[in-house]
């Protein structure tokens, strides 16, 4: 190991000359003595000393004081204060003494000694501390999840920058303040904001997931669902010092959830619920039908008439544009509590949810077809259809919804044998 190079900055040279003996007879090397401050930065840079023993009252435009601020932050090299008694009065009332920054003369060699090696040492652990920091902060901020820790009282000690970025606050605005304040969760099944889960988990010392459905208000007002959970922070002994909050922006996957919900249950052309969703529907209504016995509900099967010709004449395209206005038109016809589904082809279902009885049925049966009447302008052309429609209600106690479709189906076929057009009742 090489020897640890020491720059001493001592305008009294007696003394400064005795600090040099003393620091080669304890093995050190003395590569510089300097006399003025700004002979002192460029030593540094030159020599790159392992620490500096200086002077506080130096002569010269720089002081003392100011220079180890030059040292210290510019070089990161140690630095001792050689001070007398008095000094160290005005040191002590301006908190610039620290332990092991400072000796005061006259002293002997021994305590020389003793205080280069712990400040040494305090530098190079300082050092080490540092680095740890800088990889833990590295570490955190390559996280791809925000990471928020508090203290044991539930205020923010740290946010990564993903943190930052979800929540719209700056980690030097959020320091000190309550997590609640900053994250701001609602949880959406019951539509209520969530208290500061960190007390909560550092009070039952157990990991705790957010809600399910939890949203994230951020500092602008902007939902982002996200998921994730909050965890209590340990020491060495096991005591709970804090909390950390590990959470992450699932918005994509939302939207990619919803997509393959609209896939499996909703029409990929109209929009309208597919048969899945329908059926879903109408078996909901008949569960419900038995649990109370003065509701009704009724289902339309429409077919509409002459489509096929549409298609042949204009083609394909123009036909499906022609669907998706059908579709909105039945919509139209429709109370915001029925259900209008697509069951295939130019099919669709309508599901009539509490209504008295029959008549409702066919006014809506005859409202749907004054609808599809009036002409529609696709493409330039002026288009319009008639649909066959059956009607089955639910006065029969059906166990299944296949069954009451089936006998709706066969009543629109006999509107067809009527002569299109019209509506028959099952």
């Amino acid at each position: 190991m090489f020897p640890r190079k020491i720059l001493v900055v001592e305008d009294e040279k007696t003394l400064a000359s005795n600090i040099r003996k003393i620091l080669q007879n304890l093995g050190y090397t003395v590569s510089e003595i300097s006399e003025s401050g700004e002979e002192v930065i460029k030593k540094i840079a030159e020599i790159k000393p392992n620490l500096v023993l200086i002077d506080i009252c130096l002569a010269g435009e720089i002081n003392g004081v100011r220079l180890v601020d030059i040292i210290q932050n510019n070089f990161h090299v140690p630095a001792v204060y050689i001070i007398n008694r008095s000094e160290y009065k005005i040191l002590e009332n301006d908190r610039l003494i620290e332990p092991f920054n400072y000796i005061i003369k006259p002293f002997i060699e021994r305590d020389l000694h003793f205080v280069i090696e712990m400040a040494l040492y305090k530098h190079q652990s300082e050092k080490r501390l540092q680095q740890e920091k800088q990889r833990l902060t590295a570490i955190l901020n390559s996280i791809g999840r925000a990471v928020i820790v508090t203290y044991e009282n539930g205020c923010i000690q740290m946010m990564n920058p993903i943190a930052e970025i979800l929540t719209g606050w700056k980690q030097s605005e959020a320091l000190g303040k309550d997590l609640e304040e900053v994250v701001s969760l609602v949880d959406k099944d019951v539509g209520e904001a969530i208290q500061n889960l960190a007390i909560d988990v550092i009070e039952a010392g157990e990991i705790s997931n957010l809600p399910e459905n939890c949203t994230l208000i951020s500092k602008d007002g902007k939902e982002i669902p996200i998921e994730d959970n909050f965890a209590p922070i340990r020491d060495g002994d096991g005591n709970i010092t804090g909390a950390v909050l590990v959470f992450q922006d699932i918005t994509k996957r939302k939207e990619t959830e919803g997509q393959l919900i609209r896939n499996a249950f909703y029409d990929g052309l109209t929009e309208l619920p597919n048969r899945v969703l329908f059926l879903d529907r109408l078996k909901q209504a008949i569960e419900r039908s038995k649990r109370k016995s003065d509701y009704y509900f009724g289902v339309l099967f429409l077919d509409l008439d002459n489509f096929k010709e549409i298609n042949d004449r204009f083609g394909h395209g123009v036909g499906d544009d022609f669907l998706v206005a059908i579709a909105r038109r039945l919509e139209s016809c429709l109370r915001s509590g029925d259900t209008v589904a697509r069951f295939g082809g130019d099919e669709f279902t309508v599901l009539l949810e509490d209504i008295r009885d029959v008549t409702d049925a066919t006014n809506v049966a005859r409202r749907i077809q004054d609808s599809l009447k009036l002409p529609l302008s696709l493409n330039g052309n002026q288009l319009q259809t008639t649909a066959s429609i059956g009607i089955a209600l639910n006065c029969n106690s059906y166990e299944e919804p296949a069954t009451l479709l089936r006998n709706a189906d066969t009543a629109m076929y006999r509107a067809k044998r009527q002569g299109k057009a019209t509506y028959a009742i099952f």
